[in-house]
């Protein structure tokens, strides 16, 4: 049997990694295209575009990869049934259930290298990727750190250590210059919002370097003239889906303490953590493919009813993960129900499976 488990895992594995270079390449190119608006700006050519979208291929995959697993384990199985070596494997004794649990195997796989590549991969290829982009559009901004950014603004050199929103920033530091180039002041803001065309920063302690004298002052509040714009700021606002599970959490950890929002953080928490079951409903949702109702049709036709049912799941999962955040469900219940609701209709079709 354990022959049999590798048989079918590998065929599956190798149809899932076809799948997703075809995918990957399919939004690839759409990526790139995406950023011809933006060719030309500064210093961002044709191949800056072009090294900026190979470094969000690691997110898209990761996005993606309920997807590219459902579509993998259709077409393995379905080349096994085109072969009619399923049809010698039930011949020989062997369940349903345990062609089920051999194709499961791989599933355990792809959730182990998608784990890799949400913690490790995707969040510092997005992080290089953004900042590729945004030092080519503008050589005002540069990027240094997983959370945070420099900037030169003026005669003084800014850095933001925490990117909330883009018109919302927490731990700024500002280093002015005089005109020998000398530092004359540093302001330092736990927290600044973008309020009426300026910025207001807020629980200020600021430093005036005169001679051998440094005089500091604490206001509540100061107005920050900058050329700075949330526009710019934009670009490296942290998104949920762009950190790993331990920085999410951390984060979580930051914003809570600073009495600040943090629920779609703690919603991308709670998707990250039932990952794997998303995983083993995708292949588990492919056999009723290979056995069951659809076992008569041509390989294209399961292609497209798979991708019709992922793109299903993508958009049932995305809609009742934002209801949960509007209408406050309890998000754990928010994030699962697509899932649910999938592996329900996979055993029902299950049912009809002879």
């Amino acid at each position: 049997m354990r022959i049999l488990d590798r048989y079918i895992a590998l065929t599956v594995l190798q149809s899932t990694a076809v799948v997703t270079v075809v995918l990957m390449a399919l939004f690839g190119f759409i990526s790139f295209v995406g950023e011809f608006g933006d060719i030309g700006r500064g210093n961002y050519g044709a191949l800056q575009a072009g090294i900026y979208t190979l470094m969000l291929m690691p997110n898209i995959v990761y996005q993606m990869f309920p997807l590219m697993v459902l579509l993998g384990s259709i077409i393995g199985l379905g080349i096994l049934a085109g072969n009619s070596e399923l049809i010698v494997i039930r011949a020989a004794g062997v369940s349903v259930w345990r062609i089920v649990w051999s194709a499961m195997q791989a599933g355990l796989l792809l959730t182990v290298i998608m784990i890799i590549i949400g913690e490790f991969v995707a969040p510092a290829s997005e992080i290089k990727a953004q900042s590729l982009r945004a030092n080519a559009l503008n050589e005002q901004v540069g990027f240094h750190g997983e959370m945070g950014l420099w900037a030169r603004d003026g005669d003084a050199v800014v850095h933001i250590k925490d990117v909330l929103a883009a018109e919302s920033v927490a731990n700024v530091s500002i280093y002015e210059f005089d005109v020998n180039h000398k530092m004359s002041a540093i302001t330092q803001a736990k927290h600044a919002d973008f309020e009426n065309g300026i910025w207001v920063l807020k629980d200020v302690s600021r430093s005036v370097l005169s001679g051998q004298s440094v005089q500091t002052t604490h206001p509540e509040r100061v107005e920050w003239r900058s050329m700075l714009a949330p526009q710019m700021i934009s670009v490296v606002a942290i998104q949920p889906e762009y950190l790993s599970v331990v920085g999410t959490y951390h984060y979580i950890e930051y914003l809570q303490k600073n009495g600040l929002d943090a629920t779609k953080y703690v919603l991308s928490l709670w998707k990250k953590a039932i990952s794997p079951l998303v995983i083993a409903v995708m292949v588990f949702l492919a056999v009723p493919f290979v056995f069951g109702p659809l076992r008569s049709v041509g390989i294209g036709a399961r292609i497209f009813f798979g991708v019709l049912l992922g793109i299903g799941f993508y958009l049932a999962d995305q809609t009742i993960a934002q209801l949960g955040l509007v209408y406050n469900f309890p998000l754990p219940v928010a994030v699962s129900v697509a899932p649910l609701l999938f592996l329900g209709i996979a055993a029902l079709l299950m049912r009809r499976v002879r």
